[in-house]
């Protein structure tokens, strides 16, 4: 009897399980009429800091290419990389479906998908990207119907032809347009097995953002279409050692395109890639288009003669700020944005080398050591944890016994910067560093007063920037506001400040880093900047990275020169002749609206020899520089 009852209870469950099914399966979900709607799409603009045009976001998407204009290679090419069984199943995958319940039941929520191709169109034309069970649940019968209503060969038509590439790119003709600059037609095996790639996630393997990624996805790729007898061995063989050759042929600035695509990449993550290329947004930068002109024909005139000399992987970034605001002017984030889209001013974490000194000095000025006393320089030995033995040396292989500390950090010399580091405790100088936004690679071993820590062009020059902002450190931005198409302002940067040094302490530091640019005003005559400056180079083991900080009233600039996988540029190369050339050069085109850094008024001047820290009558003789106290 208990037995009968459990059947019937079953057969009941089921019918009406079954009952429930097919009035959702019946319901109409969509209409397939929005298939063929097309919408005018708003582009969004980026303005410059007076409100002039600089680039525009819109949809790259061409007119419809039918299902037998498509390439056999791209069919099996995407069927390969998103559904093995696309021909054959009804639109799920049942298969997928458990594995993917399993997972997320284990997870307690929508963890992993078990998207078919025609679950994806449901996706892309229907739905929201959200994770939830009831997006999942609509996904599924949406793609019944799918499949119910349409071909297979117009579901891949839909789906080829509305599939998104990234940066306004849908549909793989425009995709093929925009990579190799040909039309669908002329596609070669691993071209479609790249664009088949990008299926799973325009960010992680567009070849545009990521050739690197993309590559391996294509490979991997090519290795299903191997498996499901779609290519020959020969044929695998062949595209697997192909090099991913793309050329973005979108128009633009080669160097500019740094500072666009930084601003895409945020406004599409910020605001969602529909918002961005069809609700005309208005995204106000903090970029002066002058300033960025002349940063980019300094960096481009000089960085071309570098290369001539040392070969095509040289390359670097820069970023220049409103010292009171931290409001980014200029941004470069490498020489030819078609060759590599990686952003050296944004991305790049390289030794700061000796950029890093001027916050040590500045703790050891805070610590009561004044700049006029005398160290010793000499040859050091030290032995590290392992057991080797360590000998640093100065940059030149010199040692020139005793000066001041002031002669130190003007002429750069390692060995005393050491000295200092242990007079002061290493233990002080990390948490000293953070403040100043150095973080990465802080140790307390002597080696870090060298500058072994990291940082980008971005950071070093947030933390420079602190001695040209009468000791405030201010956190750089380069999107000022965003308002939406009915100019709705829907996000607005604020500005973080905090102060570091007292402006005793900055003035005082501020004199001291002027030293080095008063060697260069003689070097340069007439030819120098007519408002003060304050600078401080910096290179790495073999040059494999030289850097330049510099600063005016009215600018602080962060650049260096190095190639991308760090290969030294040799030893003899210094940022005199690599860096600073770039932003002397770029410094001299800028008009000079303020002439003078902050000096407190509390401060006197006194004159001493900057070789023994005797004090000398006037700053007229020999050896004699001014400081403050």
């Amino acid at each position: 009897m208990l037995i009968h009852r459990i059947t019937v209870s079953v057969s009941i469950i089921f019918a009406i399980t079954l009952g429930l099914a097919t009035v959702l399966i019946e319901k109409d979900w969509v209409d397939f009429a929005a298939l063929d709607i097309y919408t005018i799409a708003q582009p969004s603009i980026v303005l410059d800091d007076e409100g002039a045009i600089i680039a525009k976001f819109e949809l790259d998407k061409r007119a419809p290419i039918a299902f037998d204009k498509l390439p056999k290679t791209l069919i099996q090419a995407f069927v390969a990389a998103e559904d093995h069984s696309f021909f054959t199943h009804s639109g799920i995958s049942a298969r997928g479906i458990v594995r993917s319940a399993f997972v997320n039941l284990m997870h307690g929520k929508v963890k992993q998908g078990a998207s078919t191709i025609t679950q994806q169109i449901a996706r892309l034309m229907f739905l929201s990207y959200e994770r939830t069970w009831f997006r999942k649940i609509q996904e599924v019968f949406i793609a019944i119907q799918l499949e119910r209503q349409l071909s297979k060969e117009q579901i891949l038509e839909i789906y080829l032809n509305n599939i998104y590439f990234g940066r306004g790119i849908y549909g793989v003709e425009a995709a093929c347009r925009r990579l190799w600059n040909k039309p669908l037609q002329e596609l070669t095996l691993p071209e479609a097995a790249t664009l088949a790639g990008v299926a799973a996630s325009a960010r992680l393997y567009s070849p545009l953002n990521a050739p690197g990624s993309a590559t391996k996805r294509r490979n991997l790729i090519l290795q299903s279409m191997l498996k499901l007898n779609f290519i020959t061995p020969d044929e695998y063989k062949n595209a697997i050692a192909s090099k991913m050759a793309i050329n973005d042929f979108a128009p633009g600035n080669p160097i500019r395109m740094y500072t666009q695509e930084w601003i895409r990449q945020w406004a599409e993550q910020t605001f969602g890639k529909d918002v961005l290329y069809q609700k005309g947004l208005k995204i106000k930068t903090t970029i002066n288009t002058p300033t960025q002109e002349h940063a980019e024909q300094a960096f481009s005139d000089v960085v071309h003669k570098l290369r001539i000399r040392l070969g095509d992987k040289l390359n670097g970034g820069l970023i220049s700020l409103e010292p009171s605001t931290g409001k980014i002017k200029a941004m470069i984030g490498g020489y030819d944005f078609r060759q590599s889209q990686y952003n050296r001013a944004m991305q790049a974490e390289r030794q700061i080398g000796s950029t890093f000194k001027p916050i040590l000095y500045s703790l050891a000025m805070r610590a009561g050591i004044d700049m006029d006393s005398v160290f010793i320089d000499e040859p050091i030995e030290m032995q590290m944890p392992n057991g080797s033995i360590w000998r640093p040396m100065n940059w030149d292989h010199k040692f020139n016994g005793p000066m001041t500390l002031a002669r130190a950090i003007t002429k750069s010399v390692n060995t005393i910067s050491i000295k200092l580091f242990l007079k002061i405790s290493g233990s002080y100088v990390a948490p000293w560093s953070r403040q100043f936004g150095i973080t990465r690679h802080l140790t307390e071993y002597p080696s870090a007063a060298l500058g072994t820590a990291e940082a980008t062009v971005e950071k070093n020059a947030a933390a420079f920037n602190v001695f040209a902002n009468n000791g405030i450190y201010v956190k750089p931005y380069l999107v000022e506001w965003v308002k939406d198409e009915h100019g709705n302002k829907i996000f607005e940067s604020a500005i973080s400040r905090k102060r570091i040094l007292d402006a005793r302490l900055c003035s005082r530091m501020v004199n001291l880093l002027e030293l080095r640019m008063l060697s260069a005003q003689r070097q340069y005559g007439k030819n120098w900047l007519s408002s003060q400056s304050i600078g401080k180079t910096g290179s790495t083991n073999g040059a494999s990275t030289t850097w330049f900080v510099g600063a005016t009233p009215t600018l602080t600039t962060a650049l260096y020169i190095g190639c991308d996988d760090n290969t030294p540029m040799g030893s003899s190369l210094l940022a005199s002749t690599t860096a600073f050339p770039i932003w002397h050069r770029f410094y001299k085109q800028l008009p000079a609206t303020r002439k003078h850094f902050y000096k407190d008024p509390s401060l006197n001047e006194y004159y001493v020899n900057w070789i023994t820290g005797e004090p000398a009558a006037n700053k007229y003789e020999a050896d004699v520089i001014t400081l403050l106290r």
